[in-house]
Parts: C-alpha cells; sequence; structure tokens
C-alpha cells in the first residue's frame, strides 16, 4: 500500500463493453497493482481474478437499474479507501466517460482533494453493434451517430434527450439502458418523423458469447422485444446501417458461439484453452 499519509490515486477505469480481450492493457495492469478493486455489474467478472491477493475488492454494480449500493455511497467509498492512502481502481462496464457516472465521481473526488485519472474503455454503443455485424457508420449509408442515453437520471420529471430533432436526422442512433423505456422511445422517433419502417436492431450482452440480436423496425421493435424477452442489458441501434447486418455477422456465426465449456485445468495451465474456446465463440468456464 501506499504512503498512508497522503491520499492515493484513484482510478476511474473502463472495463470495455463485456468480451475479456476488448480491456485495455494498462486496465489489467491497474488491476493486477491496485490495493481496492471496486467494481461494477457489467464488468467482466473474471477481471476480479486479476486483482492481487491482498486487493480488497468490493462490488457496487447495479442490474436493470436495481442499485447494489446508491451513488452517493459508492463516491464516499472510492474517496475513503483514497484517504487511507490506498490507489484504488474503480472498474466500470464500458467506458467511465460515456453513460457511466465517472464525470460525477471525478467531480467529487477533485472536491475532496483525492487525485485521479481516467482510463477510457472501449464502450458498448460502438462495440456491441460491431459484434452484430452492424457498422454506426457507412459512407453509403451515413456519416453522423450520435451516442444517448433512453432512460435519463432518476428524480427527473423531464428529458434531455430532444426526440423530435434525432428523428429528423438521417444519422445512427445508438440508445444506451432504453430497454425499459424501449416502446415509447422508439415511438417518439416515429412522432416526430422518422419512418416506421426504419430498421433497427436490439443487442442483448454485446460482445458476450450470450450475446442476443434481435432485427425490427421502429414500429415492431417493442412488441418483437417483448415476445423475445429481451431485457438490460441493451444497446438499441436505429438507422440504416442495420440492414447491413446480414451481410456483416460474424460474431454469432463461429462454431461454438453460445456454449459454455467447462475448463477443468489448473488456472495457470487453462489460459491457452480459454483463449482457443473464445476465438471458437464459447465462454469458458475454469472450474
Amino acid at each position: 500500500m501506499s504512503d498512508s499519509k497522503k491520499p492515493g490515486t484513484v482510478y476511474l477505469v473502463g472495463a470495455g463493453p463485456g468480451d475479456i480481450e476488448l480491456a485495455t492493457l494498462k486496465c489489467r495492469r491497474l488491476i493486477a497493482e491496485c490495493d481496492v478493486l471496486v467494481y461494477d455489474y457489467l464488468a467482466n467478472p473474471e477481471m476480479v481474478s486479476w486483482a492481487g491477493e491482498g486487493a480488497q475488492k468490493i462490488y457496487v454494480g447495479k442490474k436493470g437499474g436495481d442499485h447494489t449500493v446508491p451513488q452517493d455511497k459508492i463516491n464516499e467509498i472510492i474517496v475513503e479507501k483514497a484517504k487511507t492512502g490506498a490507489n484504488v481502481v474503480r472498474l466500470k462496464g464500458g467506458d467511465p466517460f460515456v453513460f457511466g457516472r465517472g464525470g460525477e465521481e471525478g467531480q467529487e473526488l477533485r472536491a475532496a482533494g483525492v487525485r485521479f485519472e481516467v482510463i477510457p474503455g472501449v464502450t458498448s454503443g460502438v462495440a456491441a453493434p460491431a459484434y452484430a455485424g452492424i457498422p454506426v457508420t457507412h459512407r453509403e449509408h451515413c456519416s453522423q451517430v450520435t451516442l444517448l442515453t433512453g432512460h435519463d437520471a432518476d428524480g427527473k420529471d423531464y428529458t434531455q434527450v430532444q426526440w423530435d430533432q434525432l428523428a429528423k436526422g438521417s444519422g445512427t442512433l445508438c440508445i444506451y439502458m432504453g430497454v425499459k423505456t424501449l416502446a415509447k422511445n422508439a415511438q417518439s422517433l416515429i412522432d416526430g418523423g422518422r419512418a416506421a419502417d426504419t430498421p433497427c436492431a436490439l443487442i442483448q450482452w454485446g460482445t458476450h458469447p450470450r450475446q442476443r440480436t434481435l432485427v425490427s423496425t421502429l414500429e415492431n421493435i417493442a412488441a418483437d422485444a417483448e415476445r423475445e424477452g429481451f431485457g438490460p442489458p441493451c444497446i438499441f441501434v436505429v438507422g440504416t446501417v442495420v440492414s447491413l447486418r446480414e451481410e456483416l455477422s460474424w460474431f454469432e456465426t463461429r462454431p461454438l458461439f453460445g456454449k459454455r465449456v467447462l475448463v477443468t485445468r489448473a488456472r495457470a495451465q487453462a489460459s491457452d484453452i480459454q483463449h482457443k474456446l473464445r476465438e471458437l465463440g464459447a465462454e469458458p468456464v475454469p472450474f
């Protein structure tokens, strides 16, 4: 542990969208070196094993909007741990500054006099469509992409998203946290002028071996998602680029896609076979 006479550093680290091999080198190094690891629901659980034996591991994730630990308490935890002299990794799914509340946590740390660094991660709004065979931009389809949330902060009686303005454009929309408001948001786009038959896709657990992709239209996506049992976490993609999935799908066509394979070798011997299983589309399960 670092010198207890001065605060440690808090690293706001993006874990990436789920595929563990999309984590950055710096992400892995900082987890291995940290004194305290504070991690989210959407961070790949295998990343927790990268922490040293002496590291304290604190789970503060949320699932489907249900908070395990309130944000104010998370802020308190990372500040208090850093003030003991610990170096803290605050591990977040995706990118900490893209709908990850990293900005809010950074403000709390600055106000408390705690040094922090931001380590970007691959955001699911781009990665999930890519793994579904959907490029968010394409010269023949669109040259603009908008990342937005389908769910505003708790307690708001208004939305910061101008759906009517977004509906008038032709660019791709990548909507985070939008499953619970899917019907409302799709209808808002139609009411604002987007064609009801605009192609769209819902990608659940993007980049994971359990990824599922539903292709539909704006007018039908909500009913189709309910019928197929889609729930969080999902990315909702709207735009003509969705039509390219049939030609560009690659992840879900791998030979072992969707399979969970038990790996009975010791951890030190299992890395090679786990890598090969991932390359074939399977989810390795260490025994």
